[in-house]
């Protein structure tokens, strides 16, 4: 053989053999991604998980149904009747049978009950909250989740005249109405509002923040010092609705347009979902009358959902806001939504509750989370085992042992 038949061996054979060095190495595995018509069911079996234990998990759940009254109206009235302006004042419904899914690597392992139902979601609305906010960053509509709100807030016209206790006669104005004007709530961020610690003062919709889980002493909670932001985190419903008027300024739309066009739709979500205000919630928006929702279900309203929709929306934070081939939320958001907030380390942004330091479900791993609503309703995704977790109207007490029993499946 020749030199130069030798170099071009030699490059022939270096060429060849990258090729099939490259077709040695493990290709990446390709995601499943439900259809929106059309999602695939598989046996827990076939992944090598333990059928028995998954089923196990289904009747624990059935024979550990919350006690609370199906009737949700009522159910409010038990837990918050107690409260200083704690009537109800936006829509409720009556529930249904113990229910949920069970998704790894995306597919349906199990469900159980009606998946279909479209019920009240409570607080686990506040995790839709924080998603929009989530795409606003990343659509540039706020520069930075570290930034005072105040800056992008116009006064508000109120449509609803019943609002924060004025009682106009019929040539009254109702005044605009400017929720961060005060010099405590000019330094709210947007990441106070995000992980429940701004002390945000005011009444929003006619219910004042003090008076959302009041502490026995009312005169010591009226008159009490704020906090300065961050300080403390304290779980309120006013200050959630708080953010969700200003995400909708933001917007300038109502957010349930948003989340069906940013997010539900693009994951395949049903369309029978419903994102609901009170009755009173209403401001006038570039001319239009427009309903701004409730974080949750404290005084009626927020999210009315099925748990298929739940389970979608759940595999959508697990993939790290990636849907398919579109990135819907930034991963950088999500981070954030994941670390634990200062004043609280079980909590993140609204409404992640995280898993620091095995506390809060000692079954499960450590970087799993959940969003809670009363009910409870519980969407649990767990990175390291591609696992989401759907159950609604299940005691609070036994979070944990639904997920040790789920987890069961994946024991030698």
């Amino acid at each position: 053989m020749s030199h130069h038949s030798s170099r071009l061996f030699l490059v022939l054979w270096v060429i060849s053999g990258s090729a099939l060095f490259a077709q040695v190495d493990q290709p990446a595995v390709s995601l499943y991604f439900p259809d929106r018509h059309d999602w695939e069911h598989r046996s827990a079996e076939s992944f090598g998980l333990n059928q028995q234990a998954i089923d196990s998990a289904v009747r624990f759940h059935q024979a550990h149904e919350a006690m609370a009254p199906r009737d949700q109206e009522l159910g409010q009235s038990i837990t918050f009747g107690r409260e200083p302006y704690g009537e109800g004042v936006g829509a409720f419904d009556t529930r249904g049978e113990a229910t949920g899914v069970i998704l790894h690597r995306g597919y349906i392992i199990a469900e159980w009950g009606d998946p279909d139902a479209v019920e009240m979601t409570h607080s686990v609305s506040k995790s839709f909250l924080s998603a929009v906010i989530g795409v606003a960053e990343k659509e540039g509509l706020i520069h930075s989740i570290n930034d005072p709100v105040a800056p992008y807030m116009p006064p508000i016209e109120l449509y609803a005249s019943n609002h924060m206790n004025v009682l106009p006669s019929s040539t009254e104005n109702i005044p605009l109405y400017k929720p961060f004007e005060t010099p405590h709530n000019q330094i709210i961020t947007w990441n106070h509002l995000l992980r429940q610690t701004s002390d945000w003062e005011g009444t929003l919709w006619g219910k004042p923040a003090w008076a959302d889980r009041p502490a026995k002493d009312l005169r010591a909670d009226l008159e009490r010092q704020r906090h300065a932001p961050g300080e403390v985190w304290e779980y309120n419903d006013t200050r959630v609705n708080a953010l969700a008027l200003a995400g909708t300024m933001v917007w300038r739309k109502p957010l349930p347009q948003v989340l069906l066009e940013e997010i539900m739709d693009p994951i395949g979500a049903s369309h029978v979902w419903q994102w609901r205000g009170y009755r009173n919630s209403w401001i006038v928006l570039d001319g239009l009358p427009v309903n701004v929702v409730s974080g949750g279900g404290h005084w009626g309203g927020g999210m009315f959902i099925n748990a298929y929709d739940l389970a979608r929306f759940g595999l959508l934070m697990m993939r790290n806001g990636q849907w398919d081939n579109q990135q819907i939320i930034s991963p950088e958001f999500i981070e954030q939504a994941r670390t634990p907030t200062p004043a609280n380390d079980g909590y993140g942004y609204m409404n992640w509750f995280l898993n620091t330091n095995r506390k809060f479900l000692p079954s499960a791993p450590e970087t799993a989370v959940a969003f809670l609503g009363n009910g409870t309703n519980m969407v649990y995704f767990d990175y390291e085992h591609e696992l989401v977790v759907v159950a609604r109207w299940l005691d609070r007490n036994e979070l944990d042992g639904m997920i040790s029993e789920v987890l069961k499946a994946w024991e030698e």
